[in-house]
């Protein structure tokens, strides 16, 4: 599930006013981590958080499970990046105001202000630069939108060459698995003696048992003794789990929760075989198998 892309782009768009349309750029990056579902952040110019739906619609189509954060900045290109000119029309009207009231009152002479003399007043002229309205976010968003699809597709490429570098570590510890039920199943053949043998001393121990135990209850503790020391069943569910695993990871497409939930079943049956081991190699065995189930588990949080 982790990844990142970037896409630049650009396109002309005039702002608010009737002025002359403008280059505008901007980028692209989208980065994402493991998490359960899919959860998508952005992170937008505030005129551009209307497009959060439809960047979102996008995000679910190609994407199942990360933690996204998608990122769109926007500047003005080099070339349209001439400061304008802003003359502070109110004020320039209130100093004019109070000069001819100055004359009127005969304070000063009556003299017709030069315009350097006036816009060099500090605050009459201002220089500021063009930043996008409601205008240019409009006109940007068809093209703009074109590239995050594009940034999208870039994501899932990059996903899918990580997943292929994973997949083979995955496969690595399904090979490692199979091994190991294969011993489990060589080394439960192995039980009947050791069992025996425990059988007996379970049949000595009741015997002496003061007061005495019941027959009954004497069959009841072998049935349940010989009962555990069966293995069967849990070697066959591991090689079941196993190819299962395997299959999924032939398949491909999100299958990341199916995963997790199959190493669930796992470990389960790794945990009853090694209550059921009656001797000390299938119990090594047992852990030895968990261990590599719980490193498999924690490859697969990073797969979709």
């Amino acid at each position: 599930m982790t990844g990142f892309a970037r896409v630049d782009g650009g396109a002309e768009a005039a702002p608010e006013g009737g002025e002359s349309p403008i280059p505008w750029t901007w980028t692209w990056e989208i980065r994402s981590v493991n998490a359960k579902g899919l959860d998508l952040r952005t992170r937008l110019p505030s005129l551009a958080e209307g497009w959060e739906s439809r960047i979102r619609e996008r995000a679910q189509a190609r994407l199942a499970r990360g933690s996204v954060t998608v990122t769109w900045t926007l500047e003005q290109a080099d070339r349209a990046k001439v400061p304008q000119v802003v003359v502070n029309e109110p004020f320039l009207r209130e100093i004019l105001a109070l000069q001819e009231k100055l004359e009127a009152d005969g304070l000063v002479y009556p003299t017709a202000p030069s315009l350097d003399r006036l816009l060099a007043i500090r605050g009459v002229v201002e220089v500021v630069e063009r930043v996008a309205d409601t205008a240019v976010i409009a006109a940007l968003e068809a093209p703009a939108l074109a590239d995050l699809d594009r940034a999208l597709d870039g994501m899932v490429e990059a996903r899918g060459r990580e997943g292929a570098k994973l997949k083979a570590v995955l496969e690595t510890h399904l090979d490692e698995m199979a091994e190991l039920t294969g011993r489990a199943v060589a080394a439960a053949e192995t039980q009947p003696a050791a069992l025996r043998a425990r059988m007996a001393d379970q049949l000595a121990l009741l015997l002496e048992a003061s007061p005495p135990v019941s027959e009954e209850r004497m069959v009841q503790e072998l049935a349940l003794l010989a009962t555990k020391a069966e293995v069967r069943e849990e070697t066959d569910r591991l090689t079941a789990h196993v190819a299962a695993c395997r299959e999924l990871l032939s398949d491909g497409g999100a299958i990341g929760r199916k995963l997790d939930f199959l190493c669930q079943e796992l470990n389960r049956e790794a945990n009853t075989l090694c209550s059921k081991a009656v001797d000390l190699e299938l119990t090594g065995i047992g852990v030895e198998l968990k261990t590599r189930i719980e490193r498999f588990r924690e490859q697969i949080q990073n797969v979709e």
